[in-house]
């Protein structure tokens, strides 16, 4: 056990340049303590005793903000860097040495059965604000870009960027132009549609106030 907590504590701190001691990962970072009882919790939900699981997870949430569902499967050295709003549903499963930052959520999209939720490999980071919703994974040493919603599988060693999520990097080779300036905004898309029909709207109306003048 003792060597479990530290292996975990090392892993946060090879990660987080601020940290000072280990103590200070022990007592204060919300990443150790929701791992921490979520280890717990997931011990009760194996044996069946769902109630016990979730009063552990629940109390977890309101003190870290980190909300992991006891029936999620984690392997070694996740750290979640910051943690306020992460959510993980029941059925995730992460690999080793994952980081996530804030905000993040791997959930369904409510219109799966069984297995609802992402799987992520090994060395997976998932920047802040991420979404990735549905029963898909996500491969080895791949990148989720921050506020990027994850709709299907992103194959190993990826980059993924924007909103639905598209891969730009996949082993080493770029596969469009990384400018973020110049990722597609769906909802700027959807003004110009908006737009252009209006003004095919405005130009039927004039046609009509035309053919009226005439008669």
């Amino acid at each position: 056990m003792f060597r479990k907590l530290r292996e975990e504590i090392a892993s946060i701190r090879e990660r987080d340049p601020s940290i000072k001691s280990a103590l200070e990962v022990y007592f204060l970072y919300p990443s150790f303590k929701a791992l921490r009882s979520y280890r717990r919790a997931n011990w009760f939900y194996k044996r069946g005793w769902f109630f016990w699981a979730r009063v552990i997870s629940q109390h977890s949430r309101k003190k870290t903000g980190i909300e992991i569902h006891p029936g999620a499967t984690i392997g070694k050295g996740l750290f979640i860097d910051h943690g306020s709003g992460v959510v993980i549903g029941e059925t995730t499963e992460i690999g080793d040495n994952c980081t996530i930052y804030q905000g993040v959520t791997l959930g369904g999209t409510g219109k799966d059965t069984g297995k609802r939720h992402p799987t992520i490999g090994n060395n997976v980071l998932i920047g802040s604000g991420a979404k990735v919703l549905g029963p898909f994974k996500v491969g080895d040493n791949s990148k989720i870009a921050a506020n990027a919603v994850v709709l299907k599988e992103v194959p190993p060693n990826s980059t993924a960027v924007g909103v639905p999520a598209r891969v730009v990097i996949r082993d080493g080779v770029r596969l469009g132009d990384l400018n973020h300036a110049d990722i597609p905004d769906p909802i700027a898309r959807q003004i110009d549609e908006i737009s252009s029909k209006i003004d095919d709207l405005y130009k039927e109306m004039e046609k009509l106030t035309d053919s009226k003048e005439v008669e």
